[in-house]
């Protein structure tokens, strides 16, 4: 896990957060929050699983996590714990257990491939993602530190929130937010192009009321250019180094 406190991974469910279990426990709080406050629209909404492994943590230590999790409109969902103590503190707190050794991931792993093997960097060449082989319904919502990419539509009413880029092959009808954490590089590429929102990191567009205006039925990516996202023909030379 490097030198982080702590590490953050896109799951079914919402957001999994491994905690270092060497690390003093108020200071991987304060980094926690100060991460969640600096990125919030990447956590907006989220349902958190926790990771402790097997450290030990009491329940008023658990509860000021849980609070601090509510005053920023998130949901402490789940704990997976190794440690008697921590466990008995969160069934205490009314929060689900699990096992440490429990690895939250995506459903339909026939169909849907995860992939992580280190926190994101935008600078790297090789960066983890999420892909998904099929349609996105309505009611989905998927969050990944990294890419993500479909093979098949996005439909109204999915939401698709990446740290990365985001690829659809097929039709994006959807919201889709890349570059949630910052990443102004980030990219949105789709086979047709009709989001109900689109945001590349601080940056959105909405699908004008005329939207045979946006969708033109052809490959097409969207990026930031200065201070605003542009939609273009999805060409191997179109991304902006």
């Amino acid at each position: 896990m490097s030198d982080a406190k702590f590490e953050i991974k896109g799951v079914r469910d919402g957001l999994l957060i491994i905690m270092r279990e060497d690390s003093e426990w108020q200071s991987v709080i304060t980094d926690l929050t100060e991460r969640i406050d600096k990125q919030a629209s990447f956590f907006t909404g989220a349902k958190i699983t926790v990771n402790l492994g097997s450290r030990p943590v009491p329940k008023y230590a658990l509860g000021s996590l849980k609070a601090a999790m509510e005053r920023r409109h998130l949901a402490l969902a789940q704990v997976l714990t190794d440690s008697p103590t921590t466990k008995d503190a969160a069934e205490a707190l009314d929060l689900r257990t699990a096992p440490a050794t429990v690895t939250a991931e995506p459903d339909d792993l026939s169909q849907t491939q995860r992939y992580h093997t280190q926190p994101f960097r935008p600078e790297e060449d090789s960066t983890p993602g999420m892909l998904f082989a099929r349609t996105l319904r309505s009611g989905r919502i998927v969050r990944s530190d990294g890419h993500v990419v479909v093979i098949g539509d996005v439909n109204p009413g999915a939401e698709i929130i990446a740290a990365g880029d985001v690829v659809v092959w097929g039709v994006l009808r959807g919201m889709v937010h890349a570059g949630a954490m910052g990443n102004t590089r980030a990219t949105v590429c789709a086979l047709e192009m009709a989001p109900t929102q689109l945001r590349i990191a601080d940056r959105y567009s909405v699908t004008p009321k005329d939207k045979g205006r946006w969708r033109r039925k052809q490959p097409e990516i969207a990026r930031i250019d200065g201070e605003f996202i542009i939609v273009e023909a999805w060409q191997r030379t179109a991304r902006k180094e």
